[in-house]
Order: structure tokens, then sequence, then C-alpha cells
């Protein structure tokens, strides 16, 4: 799990596991796949372990989910 002493200013570089994070590379935020916005480590929620990416809310993965159909 990620913790606060982990995190450096700037994009973190992520392993998206089934119920839990790698952290590759320290940073305080990912980018959404879907918006470009950045999501602070501490409010992610939403992944794709297959796609190897993030989401910013449960809408953004849906969409990109539905792309995919």
């Amino acid at each position: 799990m990620l913790k606060k002493t982990d995190r450096k200013p700037g994009e973190a570089k992520i392993r998206y596991l089934d119920a839990d994070l790698e952290l590759l590379s320290p940073g305080d935020y990912v980018i959404c796949a879907v918006t470009g916005r950045k999501i602070p480590l501490a409010a992610l929620r939403y992944w794709s372990v297959d796609l190897q990416e993030a989401y910013i809310d449960a809408a953004a993965a849906a969409s990109r989910m539905t792309e995919r159909a």
C-alpha cells in the first residue's frame, strides 16, 4: 500500500493490481486515462488492471469500459 512518505511531487508511476497498487516511481498524482485530469494518489479508487490505467471516477471508468465493448 502507498504511504505518505512514498510521495514526491510529480506524476507517480503505478502498476495496477487486482486489489492494490504497486508504486514503481514515487509521485503525488496519476493522470486519468479518460479526462486527462490529475488524480491525487490519496483519491485514487478506480483503475483497470487489464489496461493499466487510472480513472478519476466511476463515470470515467464506465466510459472506458463502454468504448472497449
